[in-house]
């Protein structure tokens, strides 16, 4: 087979796009080779005997013996000139590791990633960074913390990193994107051209328009479950703090914490409600030693930045009437059922529901569907 001459990041985005072929086993691949070698390799269905025992240290070899097969008939498939040309055609840089454009702050890394694709200014990464993580099932309270935490760091010139995901992650940028100061990082885990989710597009292209979207995957590249650990470990090297917003015990976020705390980054914590299910994880954080985020300026002051003026969530809202101060006392942080207000206050539902309309319209509470939730403070 003809291979034409490519630049070296041709080949290696090539390699990424074989299936199976994660950062740890493309890092195997091209360890002391030259990546049109291992391609020609490949294509052929031969590879090195050490090669072969290490991708199949941790399966059977006959599985190994399958996915070689596997990635030589995918191989024999891609032109990586033609499959080159579509990524510089849809406007995306490539780095790779060793290559003078590729950032110092994965190069340094022990777990670095092989090759890099972005969209955007790949100069954003310069400067103070913290990441702003947590569940896609995120509650109002967690969403409208993330967007704050998001705007406020961001005003003060801290660049932001997220994985774009529904929930915390899109509220953080959508923070950002409003405070339209420091630029959006966003780490994803599919090709550029591979929205996900397809509900953040827009998202998508404002980080891009502001900010980079950077991604170990290549174009064409699916959405797939395993990525998404390799992704946050990426969040996790880029962010000088982590803050963990809302999480269950186990999730992405909270695998990001520990890839960030094992790292040595600053890893911090949104108190939540104890009563609440998607707090346990950043509960249990708090507990286990990790700072406290109540805003900005707490994250400012463990970066070492002078802190921002702390905002109170109620200066641009009314404060409630009296009888409706008494319903707001009754309103968990977490949506519950109007019926459990009913027992609570032991009003009548018209009554409630005049109490619930005024406090929804000052910004305190937000209603949906028989369901009450929380989203203000009674403090300032």
């Amino acid at each position: 087979m003809s291979i034409p001459r490519l630049p070296s990041a041709a080949y290696v985005a090539a390699l990424s796009r074989l299936p199976q072929l994660g950062p740890a086993r493309l890092r195997v691949l091209l360890e002391g080779r030259e990546p049109d070698e291992v391609w020609k390799e490949l294509c052929a269905g031969r590879l090195p005997e050490a090669v072969l025992e290490r991708i199949a240290a941790r399966a059977p070899r006959v599985q190994c013996n399958a996915l070689v097969e596997t990635w030589r008939r995918v191989a024999v498939g891609l032109d990586p000139a033609i499959y080159w040309r579509a990524h510089i055609d849809a406007g995306v840089g490539v780095t790779v590791f060793g290559s003078p454009s590729f950032p110092e702050v994965f190069a340094a890394d022990d777990d670095p990633p092989m090759v890099l694709f972005w969209k955007g200014d790949l100069d954003h990464l310069a400067g103070l960074r913290a990441a702003i993580v947590g569940t896609r099932q995120a509650s109002r309270y967690g969403r409208d913390v993330a967007f704050g935490l998001g705007r406020d760091l961001a005003a003060a010139g801290v660049a932001v990193v997220s994985g774009l995901a529904l929930g915390i992650d899109g509220a953080a940028h959508s923070g950002v994107i409003d405070a339209a100061t420091a630029p959006p990082i966003a780490v994803v885990g599919s090709g550029l051209d591979r929205v996900y989710p397809r509900a953040h597009g827009a998202l998508w292209r404002q980080v891009i328009e502001c900010g980079v979207v950077i991604s170990e995957y290549p174009l064409g590249a699916p959405a797939a479950a395993w990525q998404f650990p390799a992704r946050n470990r990426l969040i996790a090297t880029l962010a000088d703090a982590v803050v963990v917003v809302e999480s269950q015990h186990t999730g992405g976020a909270m695998g990001t914490a520990v890839e960030a705390a094992r790292r040595g980054r600053v890893v911090m914590a949104v108190p939540g409600p104890v009563t609440s299910a998607g707090s346990d994880g950043t509960n249990q954080l708090l507990v286990d030693g990790c700072a406290p985020a109540r805003d900005a300026s707490d994250v400012l002051v463990a970066l070492g930045r002078d802190a921002v003026p702390r905002r109170k969530s109620i200066e641009t809202r009314a404060r409630p009437l009296p009888a409706a101060a008494v319903v707001l006392e009754q309103v968990p942080w977490q949506p519950a059922p109007i019926e459990q207000l009913l027992l609570a206050t032991g009003l009548d539902l018209g009554t409630l529901a005049v109490h619930l309309d005024e406090l929804e319209a000052g910004g305190w509470i937000a209603q949906r569907a028989g369901w009450v939730e929380r989203i203000g403070r009674t403090d300032g």
